[in-house]
């Protein structure tokens, strides 16, 4: 989308805003997901990746939106950090019940798309009968303007919670994770709450028929780690081939970790999400679940989950190369070739444990490893009944009697930041999608058209359960 048609989403979305609501129009939720939907057209417009620099200016958007909607210019800050920057939105209760705020968080960047490779534009909000598409339409700004709008929606009707309630957007969730941690050692004040909802992940399971089968609760996430390993070399020239060629070395390495698996391991959290899986799938996948359920040695029930790329963070660590970096000219021995490697890890491991695995599976000594970053190793959240009973009344109306499933994410949201400073985190949204249409870091994301107003309805009872007036 060009900067003009980005221009007229927008003062579309806001001049909506004062449209008022009279019997003749569509219901609330219909207006209010209109509303949602131009503002996912003009956030998917914005090419937020790590390095382009867009991030603040659709934080500035956002916060005309906020502005918009009746929110104080006092009660939005938009925080730089380099080329990225978060905004924090605090919509003032009462105080009424004496408890802290509740935390809802989601990120405004996205991962790089090549837009050759998609179907459709990357940048521009497209859809078909079934489906809206663009990179960051699942992951993560549908959540954004699904939480904007929803903040607008009850400031409109004059909604006053028992206690604050703010909403953190971050910047950089899908590179370094680094503007949550700015929010977190910063600016606690902005963002302390009882408890983070992290809107990114979780949330509604699909069947092929389209049924709702469970809903998943993030309350724990693997501690993600990368490390590099490089071989070194002298180099020559390559019409003088030797056997201790760098490459070889490492390839030699990235062999013998393709062959490794780390040992299947499992915690309540794991256990009871296979548990409650189980007899929703009837198929060889749900036998497996049941099986591991009764036998955690069931060897059989292990290498049948393992198979399947949506269960196989569930069972342990894992480790994959991600990147290859290397050589200086085509006709030149190397002297340093480099392979980024990926890890989740399960809890009760350090980084530093895996590093050392991962140093005895290479099983070459003269390999250089180094840590990348700062690995981040947080607590499991403790079981929160008044969020569970809160998910339970909001889902009634939509899926009657919906299993509701803790789950530990195999993924890193910007919940593991919030847990390790203290702040207990759920990961869930709004969104009910079949695994096999989640394409978020893919080619082609997508979202279903039908998520909408079933999430606007979802987190506005939400919201009324943990923070409405009790006596309603």
């Amino acid at each position: 989308m060009n900067g003009h048609h980005r221009f007229a989403a927008l003062f579309l979305w806001v001049s909506l805003l004062w449209i008022p609501i009279t019997a003749a129009e569509p219901d609330a939720t219909t207006r209010y997901a209109d509303k949602a939907i131009a503002l996912l057209e003009d956030g998917i417009s914005r090419e937020t990746v790590y390095g382009e620099g867009n991030v603040p200016a659709y934080a500035e958007s956002l916060r005309a939106i906020f502005l918009a909607g009746g929110f104080p210019p006092e009660s939005i800050s938009i925080i730089p950090y380099g080329e990225t920057a978060s905004l924090v939105v605090r919509y003032a209760g009462d105080g009424s019940s004496g408890r802290q705020p509740i935390l809802l968080s989601s990120h405004m960047d996205v991962v790089p798309a090549k837009t050759d490779d998609w179907l459709r534009h990357p940048f521009e909000l497209q859809e078909d009968d079934t489906f809206f598409y663009g990179r960051g339409v699942l992951d993560n700004k549908f959540d954004v303007s699904i939480l904007t709008t929803l903040f607008v929606w009850l400031k409109e009707s004059g909604f006053i919670p028992h206690r604050d309630l703010i909403v953190a957007f971050t910047g950089d969730e899908e590179s370094f994770q680094e503007t949550v941690q700015q929010l977190t050692r910063e600016h606690r004040d902005l963002i302390d709450a009882e408890y983070a909802l992290v809107v990114d992940g979780g949330g509604g399971v699909l069947n092929d028929a389209g049924e709702a089968i469970q809903f998943q609760v993030g309350f724990a996430e693997k501690t993600y780690a990368t490390f590099s390993m490089t071989a070194k070399n002298p180099g020559g020239h390559s019409s003088m081939p030797r056997a201790d060629n760098a490459i070889y070395d490492l390839a030699r390495a990235i062999q013998q970790l393709q062959a490794h698996q780390f040992p299947f391991e499992a915690n309540e959290i794991t256990l009871t999400y296979f548990e409650r899986t189980a007899p929703l799938l009837k198929n060889e996948v749900g036998d497996a679940m049941a099986r591991l359920v009764m036998d955690p040695n069931d060897a059989g029930a292990i290498a049948i989950l393992r198979a399947q790329p949506e269960y196989i963070g569930t069972l342990g660590t894992t480790c994959i190369p991600t990147m290859l970096s290397g050589g200086h000219a085509e006709n030149a021995l190397p002297r340093a070739v480099t392979a980024t490697v990926n890890c989740r890890i399960f809890p009760g491991h350090t980084p530093n444990d895996i590093l050392r695995d991962l140093q005895l599976i290479a099983d070459n000594p003269r390999l250089e490893w180094r840590v990348i970053g700062v690995p981040v190793t947080s607590p499991a959240s403790s079981f929160n009944t008044e969020i569970m009973n809160a998910i339970a009344t909001a889902l009634d109306p939509l899926h009657p009697g919906l299993p509701i499933v803790p789950k530990m994410g195999s993924g890193t949201t910007d919940g593991a930041y919030f847990r390790a400073a203290g702040i207990p985190s759920y990961s869930l949204t709004g969104i009910f999608i079949n695994p096999k249409d989640s394409f978020a870091h893919g080619l082609n994301e997508r979202v279903p058209k039908a998520a909408v107003k079933e999430s606007l309805r979802f987190w506005k009872a939400m919201i009324d359960e943990l923070a409405g007036d009790p006596k309603k």
